[in-house]
């Protein structure tokens, strides 16, 4: 018998997704729906839609209540330092059964923040610059904290092909797993593995120029709505207290 593979098969309909009936997603331009023009002159405009972002389009498709903890240029240390709090987004009263976490373009390729290892997980002091997976970590401390019984997706990088420094990209994707590691009830979308090549060909038909256009926000909403699927249907046992998360319920 052929083990199942992730994203070896789409869901229609309701999915599993749809247990959790909150869910936040935490990232940056493209969790936040963003459409990008070019003006008559040449100069970039990034907007920001979010009804259009692929978090939207699983709830909808759910039924479930979707917060879009996210900005265009977002990155973990942002995140941390001050955009969470200035949002209200660290509030209990947001406080969520899933959480999935989209971040790192900014941080890693734009930015160039060091990515770390899973010692700097536990670190609470460092030689350099504070690592991304350090931030990381501690976003996922403080919605633990907040939602302790909460589920956590990571998602890593697509494949671009040569467009990306794919040493960065697995090194991102290294750390995401390390992070799953360390923390319970976490997982990984690995969407570089299983996921499709980001390639011209790709790009020509969900993107917009250097974001995604509306087919590739709802593409990813599928890939991201089927992985969770999968992942539920091959740890059941792992989310049959789904429901109570959030509750005062006691239950073993």
């Amino acid at each position: 018998m052929i083990k199942e593979k992730p994203l070896e098969n789409f869901v229609g309909a309701y999915s599993n997704t749809a247990i959790f009936r909150t869910m936040a997603f935490i990232g940056d331009s493209l969790s936040s729906g963003e459409f990008e023009t070019i003006d008559a002159a040449g100069n970039r405009g990034y907007h920001d839609l979010y009804e259009y972002s692929w978090g939207q389009y699983i709830a909808r498709k759910n039924g479930l209540v979707a917060y879009n903890f996210s900005r265009g240029g977002m990155t973990a240390k942002w995140y941390l330092d001050s955009f969470a709090e200035e949002k209200g987004f660290w509030d209990k009263d947001k406080a969520c059964q899933a959480y999935v976490i989209a971040l790192g373009v900014n941080d890693i390729y734009n930015q160039n923040i060091k990515i770390g290892e899973a010692k700097d997980i536990t670190a609470t002091k460092f030689s350099e610059e504070r690592p991304f997976i350090s931030y990381y970590a501690e976003i996922v401390r403080k919605y633990k904290e907040i939602s302790p019984d909460a589920k956590f997706f990571f998602v890593t990088f697509p494949n671009e092909g040569d467009a990306k420094d794919k040493n960065k990209t697995k090194g991102m994707i290294n750390a995401l797993y390390a992070l799953a590691e360390h923390f319970d009830n976490s997982y990984v979308i690995d969407l570089y593995e299983y996921g499709p090549l980001y390639d011209a060909e790709f790009k020509s038909k969900y993107f917009l120029h250097g974001h995604m256009n509306p087919m590739g926000y709802i593409l990813t909403a599928n890939l991201i709505d089927s992985y969770i699927d999968y992942i539920i249907r091959t740890n059941p046992t792992d989310f049959k207290n789904v429901g109570f998360i959030g509750t005062n319920i006691k239950y073993k």
